[in-house]
């Protein structure tokens, strides 16, 4: 027998897929950098008790386990790079409980985002993290990355939301860190241990959720500048002012060039550098902030305006959206990554992204949330070019270095994953890496939750 026949006589047949349909599962959003795996199987458990009943038996033959939400990650950490079982958690997408009136849901790890989306909304609540491809990632892999987004400037990250979770670790034990209740310090902080851990200390099944009323506004200001060096000088004007608007984004040089013709209002040739920044509220503190915001902008501004209203805004998120691609199409592909720099260093981390780019004859561009200091750092290649796509890769590990003399972060929402996970002996000191491998232990004695991601099997097996 095969080990797809042994795990459909433990879990029964639907929840193996079949060998010509596995494809999907050996990659991720890491596609454009060629990275694939070879799944030795592919299972998708339809509740707890089976994700449970899975790594009990891995466990005891000692099978790698590969954690899979959505794979819209962008760092390679639902990849099977070197085999194992995915669990994909696909099928688990019920909502266990939701409590209105009490601002809180229990979901299952596969339910999509989107959905919680609506379903906060349709009751007049709003789950505050927006990490993109909503309709496709999942609330289990936005926990173990600890999704960011743009509304982290007010908000935080996905982390920040979640009271409690239930998973599954080594040899198939279930546990609870947290729960339904928003204060608990009873115990060690273990819910937070799962909170961007990438599924490497065992398989999220459910998650407690807060929300909050959602807000009676939505608006969102615009200011264009004709240089970096003057739209920084405005987005550290907005902490300087004490003003705290929902998201606060930044567009560089090369992310304007090859998206202000589809922006959806004007903007003047001079316009190099664009700043956004959304505000919730009610009526009258929308309008205040507004008028505040033009103060705050008004030096130096080439153009200023607003969006509001549903259609508006939806159309402004969809351009928001589309900015990734549209910077890719303009030679076919890109490399990026997501380093973050305390906020006074975000115009000299933009800076250093043309620069290295330029050196390494590549052109660099940026664009991301100025508030949390979070660039989605670019680097433009041609696929095809192997060359090209070497000196990317260059190009980042040398920004990496450059973002660490500045006391950032080579991630600040997708994780170390398989593309990353040499940084990780980098970025923390020798004791620092000890304690991070001591608890991988204690999860994990025989490293067979994701194997490979976020610590190098090398060190992990120290």
């Amino acid at each position: 027998m095969t080990l797809g026949d042994d795990l459909r006589v433990l879990l029964g047949g639907d929840a193996v897929v079949s060998d010509d349909a596995v494809l999907p599962y050996t990659k991720d959003a890491t596609e454009m950098q060629g990275l694939a795996g070879t799944p030795d199987a592919v299972v998708l458990p339809a509740d707890a008790d089976q994700v449970a009943e899975l790594v009990a038996w891995c466990y005891e033959r000692e099978v790698p386990l590969v954690p899979r939400g959505g794979g819209t990650g962008f760092a390679g950490g639902a990849v099977p790079v070197d085999g194992g079982v995915v669990v994909s958690m696909e099928r688990m997408q019920q909502v266990l409980s939701f409590d209105p009136e009490q601002w809180r849901m229990q979901v299952e790890a596969g339910v999509v985002t989107g959905r919680i989306h609506d379903l906060a909304r349709g009751n007049g609540l709003m789950f505050p993290p927006d990490p993109g491809a909503s309709e496709q990632s999942q609330i289990g892999g936005n926990i173990a990355c600890n999704a960011g987004g743009p509304r982290s400037f007010k908000y935080g990250t996905t982390g920040h939301w979640v009271t409690g979770i239930e998973a599954v670790i080594a040899h198939g034990r279930r546990i609870r860190a947290g729960g339904p209740v928003r204060k608990d310090v009873a115990g060690y902080d273990l819910r937070s241990l799962f909170v961007g851990s990438e599924g490497t200390l065992g398989i999220i099944t459910s998650a407690w959720l807060k929300l909050i009323p959602a807000p009676e506004v939505e608006a969102c200001v615009f200011a264009a500048y004709p240089s970096i060096d003057a739209g920084v000088e405005r987005i550290l004007d907005v902490y300087r002012s004490g003003s705290t608007p929902a998201t606060l984004e930044f567009f560089d040089p090369g992310a304007m060039e090859r998206t202000s013709g589809t922006f959806p209002a004007d903007l003047p040739a001079e316009a190099r550098f664009l700043v956004l920044a959304e505000i919730h509220g009610t009526r009258s503190s929308v309008d205040e902030m507004n008028a505040w915001m033009r103060e705050v902008f008004d030096p130096d501004h080439v153009s200023f305006g607003t969006f509001e209203g549903r259609s508006q805004l939806e159309g402004l998120r969809r351009w928001r959206g589309g900015v990734s691609y549209a910077v890719a199409s303009a030679r076919g592909g890109k490399l990026s990554e997501d380093v973050v720099v305390p906020v006074d260093c975000i115009g000299t981390a933009i800076a250093a992204v043309v620069e290295i780019g330029s050196r390494f004859g590549l052109e660099g561009c940026s664009w991301g949330h100025a508030g949390d200091g979070n660039l989605h750092a670019s680097f433009l290649i041609d696929p095809a070019s192997p060359s090209e796509a070497s000196a990317a890769q260059a190009a980042a590990t040398e920004l990496f270095e450059r973002v660490l003399a500045m006391r950032g972060s080579v991630s600040g929402e997708h994780g170390l994953g398989w593309t990353k996970r040499d940084q990780f002996e980098k970025q923390f000191s020798a004791d620092e890496v000890e304690l991070q491998l001591a608890l991988k232990r204690v999860f994990d004695p025989l490293d067979l939750f994701n194997p490979g991601k976020k610590v190098p099997a090398s060190v992990r097996r120290a």
